[in-house]
């Protein structure tokens, strides 16, 4: 458990350091496209359309522009308005004195600025009279501002300079001996480990930029974002996969591939850890395949889809670009294949499956009944939420789907709650606050909102827990909004309870545990009717769908019992362990008129 916690602990750090990277740039990528559009469009001569007088806006924007937004968000980062301002006070001084684009000296200034800022208010602020506040406000950070711009001229500029000449060295060299591909031996696992923002925009697009300025081109734009590894383990999931995970793996192939949210194939992988040997070969065949064909991008493509690929394309490269994607995306499919194939373990949905039918049944046979006072519980535990934020690392991709379906679901169930997503450093804490993460970051979101209700799903686009938010939601609207209902929870009806007379309908439960087994019961039972002549209407029903009326005979396994009196006080209720052959059914039939 020590262990367990410890590489925990270590993968939070790692995952925070890499979203701090990233932080700076991911919400600067619009400029960056727009700097990368100008200079594959426009830029003289080498541009679709040269322009010479729209070339002079290239320079200023990736040697002034890109790095002050840098520095200004790593600032801001760290000490909101403060911080974003003396950010970029500092980094203007690293930016002065070289043609260089000096995005690694934003991202160590615009940070460490703030941090010193956030520190010097913290011992004088308290000790500022009443009426000087402003003038103190002012020239603090007027004056530290002015020592920390000529700190990063004299000092940080050399330096930056020396290391990125050295770093562009380093990387043209392991370019030319053809080394680059091996780094996906380690950029794959790190995605799939939830680090693909940190790699991607924390490291490889500052790099990618100076060596696009240089070279009007640059493969490390694509080492992270090619799409091509991922869709081939869909591809291959989809031919040989087995249950839940190959109906929907077209549905990821198609977002993968055009939506470029990578993170719809991680659980793919982590379902069957093996298939990160795929995923390695497809980004180092892909990278192969770019730097070989002289593939490259302008700019980031982000997110990596194959339609901003194409837009960020350099003139010239969009064979080599799109042969890379193909060729990772072979490979990655033809191991897949291979592994999905051979592979004579149990699936991972199927076994998920085959626990929850465990489950099911230890429950019909009242091995292992929720207790009501439990459901009673669960719904109480959502009377504080407010607000539900999807979060994840970008706070722009996966979450943002997340937040889509459940906000659909909300609608039809009438549930009035703002449903946003956000990335995980941005979060408030608030007690009114419902977080959905995925099971990777949830350590993440905890610490981040310790006061806020929490909810980690495996997949943002399909997850059970959706159904039950809303089932919670609107049984707690419903129990709200009818205060007389004075539930009962312990109240069993039997057949003698029941006034037959009153019945117009049969109703069986359908739930996300019981939808194969409502759907039978409800055809069996109308066969039974109709063996008796008797034609009372009978449906498979929602929970959220049943109408509360005395006219509603509700047949219900023991689980879905609880939630059944938690919502509703006049419907007539029969338990049955066995929905399809319950001792009490045939009976049912013939008392019914």
């Amino acid at each position: 458990m020590s262990q367990e916690n410890t590489k925990s602990s270590v993968k939070v750090k790692i995952q925070k350091f890499g979203t701090f990277l990233s932080g700076m740039i991911m919400p600067n990528i619009g400029a960056i496209i727009a700097w990368g559009l100008t200079a594959a469009i426009f830029m003289t001569p080498n541009g679709w359309f040269p322009n010479a007088k729209i070339n002079n806006l290239i320079k200023p924007m990736l040697n002034y522009l890109l790095p002050l937004l840098i520095g200004y968000t790593g600032g801001k980062m760290i000490d909101e308005e403060r911080g974003a301002v003396i950010g970029s006070v500092a980094t203007i001084g690293v930016i002065v004195g070289t043609d260089q684009p000096m995005f690694l000296g934003a991202m160590i200034m615009g940070p460490l600025s703030a941090w010193l800022m956030k520190k010097l208010d913290n011992l004088f602020r308290d000790k500022i009279k009443s009426g000087f506040e402003m003038i103190y406000d002012n020239f603090s950070l007027g004056i530290l501002g002015l020592m920390l711009a000529i700190f990063a001229y004299f000092i940080v500029n050399p330096i930056m300079v020396t290391g990125s000449r050295w770093a562009s060295t380093a990387v043209d060299a392991i370019i030319r001996v053809h080394l680059l591909p091996l780094a996906n031996i380690i950029i794959e696992p790190a995605k799939v480990l939830f680090l693909n923002n940190a790699i991607g925009n924390g490291i490889l697009v500052p790099l990618g930029i100076q060596q696009a300025a240089q070279a009007g081109k640059s493969v490390l734009f694509m080492m992270e974002s090619n799409p091509g590894p991922g869709l081939g383990i869909l591809l291959a999931f989809m031919l040989f996969g087995k249950g839940s995970s190959k109906s929907s793996a077209p549905g990821a192939a198609i977002i993968e591939f055009f939506g470029g949210i990578h993170e719809i194939y991680f659980p793919y992988i982590l379902m069957k850890p093996i298939l990160i040997i795929a995923a390695i070969a497809g980004g180092v065949s892909g990278t192969f395949l770019f730097s070989l064909l002289g593939g490259g991008l302008k700019a980031a493509a982000s997110p990596g889809s194959i339609i901003a690929m194409l837009l960020v394309s350099a003139k010239g490269t969009y064979f080599g670009n799109i042969v890379g994607v193909l060729g990772s995306t072979l490979v990655s499919f033809a191991i897949s294949a291979i592994i999905l194939k051979n592979d004579k373990s149990v699936d991972g949905d199927l076994a998920a499956k085959q626990a929850q039918m465990q489950s099911m049944k230890a429950v019909s046979k009242g091995q292992e009944i929720a207790p009501s006072e439990s459901a009673a519980n669960s719904v109480q535990s959502y009377a504080n939420v407010k607000k539900v934020i999807f979060a994840c690392d970008a706070g722009m991709g996966s979450s943002a789907m997340g937040a889509s379906l459940l906000r659909d679901k909300f609608k039809k169930a009438g549930i009035n709650i703002a449903v946003t997503n956000m990335a995980i450093r941005n979060l408030h804490d608030d007690s009114n606050l419902l977080v959905v993460s995925q099971n990777q970051l949830a350590d993440r979101s905890l610490q981040k909102t310790p006061s806020a209700m929490h909810v980690s799903v495996d997949n943002f686009l399909n997850s059970p827990k959706y159904d039950e938010i809303v089932a919670n939601l609107t049984t707690l609207n419903q129990v709200n909004d009818d205060n007389s209902k004075n539930i009962s929870l312990n109240k069993t009806n039997t057949l003698a309870d029941i006034n037959f007379d009153e019945i117009k309908e049969v109703n069986f439960i359908r739930h996300d545990q019981h939808i194969g087994t409502s759907t039978m019961a409800t055809n069996l039972f109308t066969n039974k009717l109709k063996e008796a002549n008797k034609s009372v209407l009978v449906k498979a029903v929602r929970i959220e769908d049943l109408k509360d009326d005395p006219s509603h005979l509700v047949i219900v396994t023991p689980e879905a019992e609880n939630n059944l009196k938690l919502r509703y006080s006049k419907i007539q209720v029969i338990v049955e362990d066995d929905l399809l052959q319950g001792k009490e059914l045939a009976e049912i039939v013939a008392k019914l008129n």
